[in-house]
């Protein structure tokens, strides 16, 4: 019987160091196909939604949804903390050393309670191995433990600087694209501008984005579970817009650079192919249609009427629907693992945003239509 606990210690040991090695420490994405972090992650986010979509409804649903990601981290690393403190308890009651002035060997209870004081450093003192097995390992776990506390408060900075990031540019999307993001709204928006070709400098910055969005969710997946914080908004969501705008200016607008459309739509669509794999999503079906040729045909009209050079044959629907059919059904099976809704292509009435809404008034102006301020309004 000890020499079974002794193997289940060790075992236990090697599971839970490997895999917070691989979670906090690699660089990189673990290729292992069982992982502990992995099973937990898809049986608790499981039941999470399951309990979301029988309980909860509309804002309730979606702040209950929001809770999952810092929650579901610190459950992590108490699930390993526990682990690592049954493994060590086993260790102390197989290894048999009594327990300060006691004679006999001490319970699993006792082991316990040892193991968590220890691991967690509390320095009570009340009990400690006699013999010098015991000591030793008492040591060892001691060192684990205070290693273990330093890895997890370092990490969290560094999860949530990269959260920063990422709802930054999210944020942007806001006066640019409207809420939720649409490709049609921030097309039309730059077209308003009279220069569509200065769109360049916003997909070089989206370029960068897909990347370290794909980089960070590389190596901190549980951010991809961290939600933005507006319900119409989301990394999904952004990334769906750099997509279907690249897919529109490729299709049918000549006069913007074929060179940077190109590159951003590969590093977007590589984004969104490789998290769609690396969450083990299953493939759809079927992927619903967001965009019909008449609303796409009202659209291209309405660029065409603004002075914009604009394709507006039926053979650039066609090249269109290549495109999409490069990344949508990528995106369909992340919106539907993350509980995420796509937004549409293009608007017919374009929704109020995030930033013209305010509980003291009822809208704010629209873009275009901010009033005009003078300096005496202010100094008199």
């Amino acid at each position: 019987m000890k020499i079974l606990a002794s193997i289940i210690a060790l075992v236990m040991m090697t599971v839970v160091l490997v895999d917070a090695f691989e979670a906090l420490v690699l660089p990189r994405r673990a290729m292992r196909k069982y992982r502990l972090a992995r099973m937990f992650y898809r049986i608790t986010w499981h039941s999470w939604r399951r309990t979301a979509d029988r309980l909860l409804r509309g804002a309730m649903r979606q702040h209950f949804l929001s809770w999952y990601g810092p929650f579901s981290l610190l459950a992590l690393f108490a699930s390993w903390a526990f682990g690592l403190i049954v493994a060590f308890a086993l260790v102390q009651w197989a290894v048999a050393s009594p327990l300060g002035s006691a004679k006999e060997p001490p319970s699993l209870a006792a082991c316990l309670y040892l193991s968590g004081e220890t691991f967690f450093t509390l320095g009570y003192g009340d009990i400690s191995p006699v013999s010098w097995v015991g000591r030793l390992c008492s040591v060892m776990e001691s060192g684990v433990g205070f290693g273990f506390m330093a890895i997890v408060i370092g990490y969290l900075p560094v999860l949530y600087q990269a959260f920063s990031r990422r709802e930054r540019d999210i944020a942007l999307l806001d006066a640019r694209a409207g809420s939720p993001p649409t490709a049609g709204d921030l097309i039309r928006r730059i077209a308003k501008t009279g220069n569509l070709a200065a769109v360049d400098t916003l997909l070089w910055e989206w370029e960068r984005w897909a990347a370290e969005l794909l980089e960070s969710q590389l190596s901190f997946p549980v951010l991809a579970f961290y939600r933005s914080q507006h319900d119409n908004q989301n990394w999904l969501a952004g990334l769906a817009v750099i997509l279907d705008t690249c897919s529109i200016l490729l299709s049918n607008v000549p006069e913007v650079s074929r060179h940077q459309l190109q590159i951003t739509f590969a590093m977007a669509r590589h984004a969104a192919v490789d998290l769609a794999l690396i969450f083990h999503t299953p493939q759809p079906k079927q992927v619903p249609e967001r965009l019909s040729s008449e609303q796409y045909d009202r659209f291209l009209h309405d660029l065409h009427s603004s002075g914009r050079q604009v394709d507006c044959s039926s053979a650039s629907f066609a090249r269109l629907g290549e495109l999409r059919q490069m990344y949508e059904p990528f995106l369909m099976a992340l919106s539907r693992y993350f509980e995420f809704r796509l937004p549409p292509v293009v608007v017919d009435e374009p929704p109020v945003d995030n930033w013209q809404r305010s509980p003291w008034q009822q809208r704010s102006p629209g873009i275009g239509e901010l009033p005009s301020v003078r300096p005496e309004d202010h100094f008199g």
